[in-house]
């Protein structure tokens, strides 16, 4: 099988590489992280121009036709440079829904928006005890009239205090943990009865709290089936995760290099502190972690748009307990060999470490994944 890039896909990583390197370097991320948004509008701007947002459509609805290859190229470089954008939720996880769950008027309505940059999106699915079930829903849609009712809050949804709309999954029958009876409504946040709290995670991104009280919805605004709305939230989900391993990499590799470059010059007892084999070997231990996760995060995005749903939802489980595990080696490796000034803020090593806490957590850590897997079988199935 080849792995290597086409000439497009060069194109693609040399072209975002250069733009992140000339106008998104640590400084100017710490100065995007204190404004207002916490993020740069002017870099979304940029992103846009580039066609970033527009990557994942198809041509007839707008796009530009990319592969799961070409979301692994920009959010891997997304990760080696910290980028703050609300890139995931909004391209990621809000196209996911728009192309798979959205019908011909929806797509032509929400994906030209999306693709010029002018809209917004976020994910509101977590909840106070889900956990990382995603069948566990509490918020409620009852049916009124031609529409919906929607009474409910959800937490720690990503960029979701700067989003334009919201993809929200509430229960229309059944009891909470049922998996049926989950459906997907797109709520505007100007809505009547929508509260919104912003705040940033401890990673530099952010989050809000949100709530809906007698929020009244169209049955226009319904993706997917009313009754069966988890099925099309299982697959977006199994795509962001996916694109969340491509990231892990790019910040893996930037931890890598970073604590490389620092046994190169920090001294003790007047030599490099690289020249100590011990310090070497956890060096290298961070590369092969780093290449073992790479060549996970490669498997996933390969089986991202697979039909196979029990092998796809293998896959996602294998790469995302193996970015975890891998994860953690490198992030605690970087931080013990620079020493004091690795934990501190002005410096990007630790940074990169919280950035890596956050991946792993997201859509369930490596010990939840792990856990799965075994239930079905492990990667190959008997």
């Amino acid at each position: 099988m080849d792995f290597d890039l086409s000439e497009e896909q060069s194109i693609l990583k040399d072209s975002l590489d250069r733009l992140l390197a000339d106008k998104y370097g640590f400084e100017e991320r710490k100065r995007h992280m204190a404004s207002s948004d916490g993020w740069s509008p002017e870099m979304w701007a940029r992103y846009a121009e580039m066609g970033l947002m527009a990557l994942p459509f198809t041509e007839e609805d707008g796009g530009l036709a990319g592969t799961p290859v070409e979301t692994m190229i920009v959010m891997e470089s997304f990760g080696r440079a910290l980028a703050l954008e609300p890139y995931f939720p909004t391209v990621v996880l809000g196209g996911g829904f728009l192309r798979i769950g959205g019908n011909d008027d929806q797509r032509a309505e929400f994906i030209p928006q999306v693709a010029e940059g002018a809209l917004k999106l976020a994910f509101a699915h977590t909840e106070r005890n889900s956990r990382y079930d995603l069948n566990h829903v509490e918020t409620t849609a009852t049916k009124d009239g031609g529409g919906y009712v929607l009474n409910g809050a959800k937490s720690v949804v990503l960029h979701g205090d700067s989003a334009d709309k919201l993809f929200v999954t509430a229960r229309t029958a059944g009891g909470t943990r049922d998996e049926n009876g989950v459906a997907v409504f797109m709520v505007d946040v100007a809505a009547d009865g929508v509260s919104r709290r912003g705040y940033p995670t401890q990673d530099g991104q952010r989050a809000a709290q949100v709530a809906f009280d007698n929020v009244k919805v169209d049955s226009a605004d319904l993706f997917g089936n009313a009754e069966d709305g988890l099925a099309l939230v299982r697959e977006v989900v199994d795509i962001g995760i996916a694109a969340l391993c491509a990231e892990a990499i790019g910040v893996m590799s930037g931890m890598h290099e970073l604590t490389v470059e620092y046994l190169k010059v920090r001294k003790q007892f007047g030599v490099p502190i690289g020249q100590f084999q011990a310090l070497q070997h956890k060096a290298v231990d961070m590369f092969v972690a780093t290449e073992q996760a790479r060549s996970m995060a490669l498997y996933a995005a390969m089986m991202a748009d697979s039909d196979d749903l029990d092998e796809r939802a293998r896959a996602m489980h294998a790469a995302k307990a193996e970015i975890g595990r891998g994860g953690r080696v490198v992030g605690e490796n970087a931080i013990q060999l620079h020493g004091g000034v690795g934990m501190t803020m002005e410096y990007a090593v630790g940074h990169y470490f919280k950035r890596m806490t956050m991946l792993d957590v997201a859509f369930g850590d490596a010990d939840h994944h792990l856990r799965a897997l075994a239930a079905e079988g492990g990667l190959s199935a008997a």
